[in-house]
């Protein structure tokens, strides 16, 4: 029996996704339920690329150095490559040759969106349904999958940003791209937007996630360079 394309994935078959990446973590954040919108959506390839490199930089499997100029750019650490596809198609242009952090992110946000939204899919996370429009026509929305993933990595995020609890460094990368997308104003029902919040949120994009991330000291500069990085794609640069 073939299987449909957006039809969640079940036991044996959902493991062969893996486990999921921080730029599916990042994307399930962003969808909102109530709306079956994805917040940031203008920025989102910056966002969505961004996070693809903080994962890479956790796994050890890229660093950054100064290029000409002053520029940071992103190289591959030789024989590291992840096994996601994703994250292994990054891997490999970067490892071609060092590269600008904006050149990556360029290059590969504006393809992360659709492969990403239907690993979520298959996952279950999200599902695809539909809706009268105009009382006339139906139209393909996006919707809740039930799976109560999106409710425990933003019950992860608000922990550290609002009780100030110290990040395992997946969850102060997770908060700080979100907060470095600038979307994180729209989650104020969950997170209030107070001088606590936003203060702690600037501190994980700056690196500053607490004394246990010691040993996460490589990964973590990396990460805010990126982070950095999508903040100056997000709001300086031409957009599409």
């Amino acid at each position: 029996m073939n299987q449909r394309p957006d039809e969640p994935l079940v036991g044996g078959e959902a493991q062969r996704l893996g486990a999921p990446t921080l730029a599916e973590d990042l994307l399930l954040l962003l969808f909102q339920p109530g709306t079956g919108t994805i917040a940031g959506e203008n920025t989102l390839f910056y966002t969505l690329a961004g996070a693809v490199l903080a994962d890479l930089a956790l796994g050890h499997h890229v660093r950054t150095d100064t290029g000409w100029g002053g520029t940071t750019r992103v190289e591959a650490i030789e024989n590291r490559p992840p096994s996601d596809d994703i994250l292994r198609s990054t891997w490999d242009y970067v490892s071609q040759k060092p590269r600008g952090v904006q050149t990556v992110l360029a290059a590969i946000g504006p393809t992360l969106r659709s492969p990403l939204l239907n690993r979520l899919i298959k996952r279950g996370d999200i599902r695809r349904g539909t809706r009268k429009a105009l009382g006339l026509f139906n139209t393909t929305v996006l919707e809740d999958g039930g799976s109560g993933r999106r409710g425990h990595l933003l019950e992860d995020v608000r922990d550290v940003l609002v009780e100030g609890t110290e990040p395992r460094p997946r969850v102060a990368a997770l908060a700080a791209l979100l907060s470095g997308s600038g979307t994180l104003p729209q989650f104020h029902h969950e997170i209030p937007w107070t001088s606590p919040v936003i203060t702690r949120a600037k501190e994980l994009e700056q690196g500053n996630w607490g004394a246990g991330a010691t040993a996460e000291a490589v990964a973590r500069t990396v990460t805010a360079t990126i982070v950095n990085n999508v903040i100056i794609a997000a709001t300086v640069l031409p957009r599409n």
